[in-house]
C-alpha cells in the first residue's frame, strides 16, 4: 500500500479511507471519555509540544542551550505514532523527536539537558521505554533491530497476551535513508522477521539536501525492496498517523515482522539552530506546508463539529504558557555536572591510568595539589 493515507484534511474536514480507520485504543477511550474527548487530547499535546519546542528554541537563542533541533511542524506525526504505542512498546529515537518523548511522559527538561550539555540522558530508558537520544544520522536503527530480536528471542511477540507482546518503533528523518545503517537494519530486520516498525518521518530536507535528491522513488516503496509491507501516510495528519501507526505495532508485536510506515510532513524550522534554511528554500513552499498545519487542522474540525469551544480553547492557551514559563524556570535551574561524572559513570572498573587523571581533576577541583 503506497498511497498517501489520509482521513483528516489539511481544511479540517474527515474523509474515509477504503482500509485505515481512526480507532482509539480502548485505554484512550478509558481516559478521555470517549472520541471527541480523544481528539481534544491529541491536540492539547500537539500545541504543548510546539509551546515547549518554540520555547527551547528561544533558550538555545538566549545561550541557555547548545544547540536545538525544531520539530515545528511535525507535531502530528510524533504525537499519532506516540499515542498508537502500547506501554511495553520500545522506542529509539531521533533528536528531533520530542513529542514521542512527550507521549512516553519523559520531562522535556529532561530532554533540555542533553542540549544543555548537563546530562547524556536524563530518564531512565527501561522505565519510559525510550532510548537515549542518537545523534549520529541512523546509527539506532540497528541498535532498534537488535533489540527487537532480543524480544522475539525471549518470546515477548504474538503470544497474545497484551501485556507481553512488545514492539519496537525505530524513528528517522529521510536523510537516514541515505545511509547504510539503516539499510542494513532493513535487511537485518526482515532475514529475522523481527518485530520493529521503522518510522520514517519524511520532512522534505537531510539539512538542506532535498528528498527529491535523495530518492528517484517514493521512500515508501524501498519497503517492498526489503520484502516487508510499506505504508505511506499523510505526516501532518494526526487521526491518519494514529491509525497507520497502530496498526503497523499490532502487525509487529503478532509476529507479522518489520513494518514501514513513511509520514509525510514538513520541518517548519531550521534543522538545527545552526542552521539558515532561508538559503536552500523558498517563502512559496514554506507557505505551502503552513495552510497544511497539524494543529490548525484539528483545531478546524473541533470548532466546527462542537468538539472543542472558546472556553476549552482558551484554557489550552493559558496552560500553553504555564509550561513555557516552567519549562524555563527549570532549565535556568538545571545544574552543572560535576567534571568527575565523566570518570564515575563512563566504567563499570575504572583503570589505574583513568583513577590517576581522576584523582589529579578532583585535586584541581579542590584547589589541592596532587602527589606524583
Amino acid at each position: 500500500m503506497s498511497d498517501l493515507i489520509q482521513l483528516l484534511t489539511a481544511d479540517g474536514v474527515r474523509v474515509e479511507h477504503p482500509d485505515v480507520a481512526f480507532s482509539p485504543d480502548p485505554s484512550l477511550l478509558d481516559t478521555y471519555g470517549d472520541e471527541p474527548g480523544v481528539l481534544r487530547a491529541l491536540l492539547r499535546d500537539m500545541t504543548l509540544v510546539r509551546r515547549f519546542d518554540v520555547e527551547a528554541t528561544a533558550l538555545q537563542r538566549h545561550g541557555e542551550l547548545g544547540l536545538w533541533p525544531s520539530s515545528l511542524g511535525q507535531e502530528a506525526a510524533q504525537i499519532g505514532a506516540g499515542r498508537a504505542l502500547a506501554p511495553g512498546d520500545y522506542v529509539f529515537p531521533t533528536y528531533r523527536d520530542h513529542g514521542i518523548a512527550w507521549c512516553r511522559r519523559i520531562d522535556p527538561v529532561d530532554l533540555l539537558g542533553v542540549f544543555r550539555g548537563t546530562d547524556h540522558v536524563g530518564w531512565d530508558p527501561e522505565e519510559k521505554r525510550y532510548a537515549p537520544v542518537t545523534i549520529v544520522i541512523g546509527a539506532h536503527t540497528l541498535h532498534a533491530v537488535g533489540y527487537a530480536l532480543g524480544a522475539l528471542h525471549d518470546g515477548a511477540v504474538g503470544t497474545g497476551d497484551a501485556s507481553r507482546d512488545t514492539a519496537v518503533l525505530a524513528c528517522f528523518g529521510d536523510g537516514a535513508t541515505s545511509q547504510g545503517d539503516v539499510n542494513e537494519a532493513m535487511v537485518f530486520a526482515a532475514s529475522y522477521h523481527v518485530p520493529v516498525v521503522f518510522f520514517l518521518q519524511n520532512n522534505h530536507w537531510a539539512i538542506s539536501e532535498p528528498v527529491t535528491r535523495q530518492s528517484r522513488i517514493p521512500l515508501v516503496q524501498r519497503a517492498a525492496g526489503f520484502g516487508f509491507p510499506g505504508y505511506r501516510v499523510d505526516g501532518n495528519d494526526v487521526l491518519a498517523t494514529y491509525a497507520v501507526v497502530q496498526r503497523a505495532l499490532e502487525h509487529a508485536r503478532t509476529g507479522q515482522g518489520p513494518v514501514l510506515v513513511e509520514a509525510v510532513t514538513y520541518r517548519m524550522g531550521a534543522h538545527t539552530t545552526t542552521d539558515d534554511p532561508t538559503r536552500y528554500r523558498t517563502d512559496d513552499d514554506l507557505e505551502v506546508w503552513r495552510r497544511r498545519d497539524p494543529i490548525d487542522r484539528l483545531a478546524r474540525y473541533l470548532r466546527t463539529t462542537g468538539g472543542a469551544d472558546d472556553a476549552w480553547f482558551a484554557a489550552l492557551e493559558a496552560e500553553a504558557d504555564e509550561l513555557g514559563a516552567d519549562v524555563r524556570a527549570r532549565c535556568h535551574a538545571l545544574p552543572d555536572p560535576s567534571p568527575l561524572v565523566s570518570f564515575d559513570a563512563t566504567y563499570a572498573e575504572i583503570t589505574p591510568t583513568l583513577a590517576a587523571q581522576r584523582a589529579e581533576v578532583a585535586a584541581l577541583l579542590d584547589g589541592t595539589e596532587v602527589a606524583r
